[in-house]
């Protein structure tokens, strides 16, 4: 991707970068095809919305965008990225004995949220102002290790951030922010065995 396709050191909310002139993708020619191409592809359009339904997707938005602090576009596409993992299966490869498997306890635990919300102010969760989001996420987050509709409230907790996390710190955007100059593996690789050709070499 050329600097005329792509918007140069773009990150998260617009903020003006600490890191001045840095943007991640100028590394990408050191990078092997197969990287390029899975990083690059987090910077495309999304794929349509495949595990959560429309009404789960009202409440895990403005929740995730709590979670990571992300108001102001232009914010890296973290429940597309979560909804692509949960419809593919693809998980951590674990899970905590006494919570269902992670695309069911997803769905279950934004529904309950939503319930709490609709108990407490009588809307849903996404016609809360943003204060009582942040309230009724704060009274799961307060539960610690107690029940919360079934699951423990430190295990929601726990799928919510991680999910969040990993999307939101595997996109170039918050790379530029954090100032990390991306995968260095293959170019590593490359090298590796660029020397070891050399190494092999008659003299």
């Amino acid at each position: 991707m050329s600097g005329g396709d792509r918007q140069s050191g773009v990150v998260p909310g617009g903020e003006p970068s600490r890191f001045p002139g840095f943007d991640v993708l100028d590394q990408a020619p050191a990078w092997d095809r197969v990287t390029t191409g899975v990083v690059l592809a987090r910077l495309g359009p999304m794929p349509p919305l495949r595990h959560f339904t429309p009404e789960q997707e009202a409440v895990a938005r403005p929740l995730l965008d709590l979670i990571l602090d992300q108001h102001d576009e232009p914010r890296v596409p973290v429940f597309e990225m979560i909804d692509q993992r949960l419809a593919e299966l693809s998980t951590d490869g674990w899970r905590y004995e006494d919570l269902p498997p992670d695309p069911e306890a997803w769905s279950a635990s934004v529904e309950a949220l939503d319930a709490d919300a609709r108990t407490t102010t009588g809307r849903g969760y996404a016609d809360c102002t943003h204060e009582e989001q942040q309230r009724l996420l704060q009274s799961v987050l307060d539960r610690s290790d107690q029940p919360w509709h079934g699951m423990r409230a430190d295990r929601v907790w726990s799928l919510w951030s991680r999910y969040a996390c990993t999307a939101f710190y595997s996109h170039p955007w918050a790379w530029n922010e954090i100032g990390f100059s991306g995968p260095a593996y293959p170019a590593a690789t490359r090298t590796a065995g660029s020397a070891a050709a050399s190494r092999s070499r008659p003299r």
